[in-house]
């Protein structure tokens, strides 16, 4: 065979390959989980269950893992009934009132101040009005707990940014602040 031949082969080879290349889909796909889904279907058919179905729904009455039923509703009575009979478990120390103080810094204070006064950076610079002073409410943990489980007036709840034990340990330090405002 002669160069001729050779070279022609070759053209037909390489106009063969360029026959094949779709420039609407390129040839290299880079981290493809993000553009291709898995290799399984979240409710597909299953022969391992009895109906079919590999997602199965959870057994009647159970809970997730962590949460914790709050018997009381988001109602004027429901703060009213927390304020009477909710109780703190954890015992008032130093450890706490320290977590309760960073935590009370972080999602707070901005609006209340860090005294407790009601004079936060935000009530300072006039983004909200209004915020009350610890001494001017008759409050104690358990009315304190409610208000950042469910929120009142035009605070919202905090239940999604802090967990149960985080709650608790905010409201001994706010009664502590509370004390602090009343001495004065």
């Amino acid at each position: 065979m002669n160069r001729i031949t050779y070279l022609s082969i070759l053209i037909i080879i390489l106009l063969g390959v360029q026959s094949c290349y779709n420039p609407s889909k390129p040839n290299y796909q880079y981290f493809p989980n993000m553009y291709e889904p898995v290799g399984y279907e979240t409710y597909a058919d299953s022969d391992a269950f009895a109906n079919g179905i590999e997602a199965q729904l959870p057994v009647e009455g159970t809970i997730n893992r962590g949460w914790q039923p709050y018997d009381f509703p988001d109602s004027n009575e429901g703060y009213e009934a927390a304020k009477a009979n909710l109780i703190s478990p954890l015992e008032v120390s130093v450890d706490h009132q320290k977590q309760g103080k960073d935590l009370y810094g972080i999602y707070c204070a901005v609006c209340h101040g860090d005294k407790g006064d009601g004079q936060g950076i935000l009530m300072t610079r006039e983004k909200y009005l209004g915020v009350p002073s610890y001494a001017d409410r008759e409050i104690n943990p358990g009315s304190i707990y409610h208000v950042l489980m469910y929120g009142k007036n035009a605070m919202g709840s905090h239940a999604g940014q802090v967990n149960a034990t985080e709650r608790w340990q905010i409201a001994q330090h706010v009664m502590q602040l509370r004390q602090n405002l009343i001495k004065k």
